[in-house]
């Protein structure tokens, strides 16, 4: 118990830079003693003593603004940082060294009782800040959850999902993932990844650009060669820095 308890207290001065020793992680963390009090109340649940497990988990809600169902599975090392308002569900698994931020959701959305309702998180997950995990799937290791995410299909590992519905932003080469395993990132955010949705639109605005140029160098062409194009109307021209701007 005090083994565990001292590595989930050094993975948290490791990933938050505010954390200054291990005795202000263990009194001021309450991620940290939401995670202590649901071992205490999954114990009981394991041993039939589901009412008594049930108000453990209700007293660290209380304590904690944290709730975790003591059915739920939870790993070593993992990092709820501030914490307030997180729901995991009764069927969730969050893998080893998972960090998950304030306002998480690890919901369900089956009503049959005894199913695989919720998520399960694979080692290294990190679950932005809002971010709400819907379902019975799994999500990768090492991927990321942006934060206010709306995740609905499972995440294939070391991959980055952002939006709502979410969609894949980045995702690593299967040979890169181990690789890099040990790079954190806060609030699942990816450096330099830019939405898929935003790229296929500034694709589209560049496409018709050089369309438009090339429209130009054919009537060019055939002025020069003295043919006229009757009828046809001038049109404005595409104006791409505002339209780039607009989907930015």
């Amino acid at each position: 118990m005090f083994h565990r308890l001292r590595q989930d207290i050094n993975s948290i001065i490791e990933r938050d830079p505010a954390a200054r020793n291990a005795w202000e992680v263990l009194t001021c963390y309450p991620g940290l003693q939401a995670i202590v009090m649901h071992r205490w109340a999954h114990w009981c649940w394991l041993r039939r003593m589901k009412w008594l497990g049930r108000f453990i988990s209700y007293l660290a809600r209380i304590v904690t603004g944290i709730e975790i169902h003591p059915a739920a599975t939870i790993g070593r090392r993992v990092f709820i940082d501030h914490g307030f308002g997180v729901v995991i569900g009764e069927t969730a698994e969050v893998g080893d060294d998972c960090t998950i931020y304030q306002g998480v959701t690890l919901g369900g959305t089956s009503l049959h009782t005894g199913a695989k309702r919720h998520p399960t998180l694979a080692r290294g997950v990190i679950v932005g800040a809002g971010a709400k995990v819907l379902g019975g799937f799994t999500v990768g290791e090492y991927a990321k959850v942006g934060s206010n995410a709306v995740l609905l299909k499972p995440v294939p590992a070391g991959a980055t999902a952002v939006g709502n519905p979410a969609h894949i932003v980045q995702k690593e080469p299967a040979s890169a993932t181990s690789a890099t395993a040990n790079l954190f990132s806060a609030y699942g955010v990816t450096p330099n990844g830019d939405d898929p949705l935003s790229k296929a639109l500034h694709g589209l605005i560049s496409h018709a650009v050089k369309q438009e140029e090339q429209m130009e160098r054919i009537l060019a062409t055939m002025k020069a060669a003295g043919l006229q194009c009757q009828g046809v109307p001038e049109c404005d021209k595409l104006n791409s820095d505002q339209l780039n701007k607009l989907v930015e």
